[in-house]
């Protein structure tokens, strides 16, 4: 194996394609092609997290966060970042910081806080704009039935919990090429009309490629007619945050103590308690204050996120009840997600949790 079979396989499961443009994410640190011995998965990378990759012999780090956020100028081991970087190309260790890639899958950070506290019926909270793209191309009716098959392998025309959409419609195409055309269907120089079915089909952004690819590879034209859209529709999907359901109504006090336990937390700082019940409840891993209003307008009894400031908790305006439980302890069980991604498709290959604690705060008991 090379340390590029793990990052491919992760990005199938968090495309980078729907990390946040402010995020620094992908491979940071380190040569694709390198052969892999061992992978250290980590919520942050700092140099006693590389000391321990060293100890573990393991020549790359999985990390959430990204060590290079802001643009590096120099690296002459003045700050902890920089001192974490060169201890990693001296050892040839490489660094993989996937982060908001998988903040907003649907089956990461927040899947897991989700897990966590028994949240079922989920749904994204604030979907990503323009993820989902239309194809629409022009094919001879004997060929349609083939290439609709072809596109809907690559990952096309999937809605929902319904495979093989699309929609066609059945027209007449010309065309005449010059003396230097090979034409599946006429000749050169001679104008033609073909009875021509137009298929419309929509793909997650990231597939553009290998729907392309699959439309070039098997349309039967020499030039091949074809169209990409950007939609505005929120794909069910791809986006920050969840929200579940509680299967029963919990008290908020009891809510709070629940949250408290099952997330391994020292401390909830919380709202004002609003005298009523707790079932549906919305996520958020990492710093969630801006999602508070997305909150209130899905109607949601309870926001578990992390990093609100002060004058944020009255953004809650007597609707909702704010759980802060910590920035690190609602993405601590992130290292244990991937772990089991990774071990489940690479069985045989040694993949080790960071013993390491890289949670910068502390609590006086």
């Amino acid at each position: 194996m090379k340390i590029q079979d793990v990052i491919q396989y992760l990005e199938t499961l968090a495309p980078l394609t729907y990390a946040e443009d402010f995020d620094n994410v992908g491979l940071l640190v380190g040569n694709p092609d390198t052969p892999l011995r061992g992978v250290l998965i980590t919520l942050d990378t700092l140099e006693s997290v590389v000391e321990e990759a060293i100890a573990r012999d393991c020549n790359l780090i999985v990390s959430f966060h990204p060590i290079i956020f802001g643009g590096l100028k120099r690296l002459t081991g003045s700050s902890y970042v920089e001192r974490t970087v060169i201890k990693a190309i001296e050892h040839h260790i490489a660094i993989y910081a996937i982060h908001t890639a998988l903040d907003n899958s649907f089956w990461g950070v927040n899947a897991r806080i989700c897990d966590r506290l028994a949240l079922s019926n989920r749904e994204i909270l604030l979907p990503q704009a323009h993820t989902i793209e239309q194809l629409v191309t022009y094919v001879p009716h004997k060929d349609a039935a083939a290439l609709r098959e072809h596109l809907f392998a690559a990952g096309a025309g999937n809605i929902g919990n319904y495979a093989k959409c699309s929609f066609n419609t059945e027209g007449m195409g010309t065309y005449m090429g010059n003396a230097q055309s090979h034409p599946t269907i006429g000749a050169p120089e001679v104008f033609h009309s073909e009875g021509e079915t137009r298929i419309s089909v929509i793909f997650p952004k990231h597939l553009r490629r290998s729907i392309l690819q699959a439309l070039f590879t098997h349309h039967p034209y020499e030039e091949v007619a074809y169209e990409i859209y950007i939609l505005e529709n929120a794909h069910q999907h791809i986006g920050l945050g969840m929200i579940g359901y509680l299967e029963t109504p919990m008290e908020e006090l009891p809510f709070l103590n629940f949250v408290k336990e099952r997330m391994q937390t020292a401390c909830v700082r919380h709202s004002a308690l609003l005298g009523k019940k707790i079932q549906k409840v919305a996520v958020l891993g990492g710093s969630g204050a801006d999602a508070i209003g997305a909150c209130i307008a899905a109607g949601c009894d309870a926001y578990v996120t992390s990093d609100i400031k002060y004058h944020e908790f009255f953004k809650a305006e007597g609707r909702l009840l704010l759980a802060d439980i910590g920035h690190y302890e609602s993405e601590q069980f992130t290292k244990l997600l991937l772990w089991e991604q990774l071990t489940k498709k690479f069985s045989t290959f040694a993949f080790y949790l960071a013993n390491t604690n890289t949670n910068p705060i502390n609590y006086l008991d």
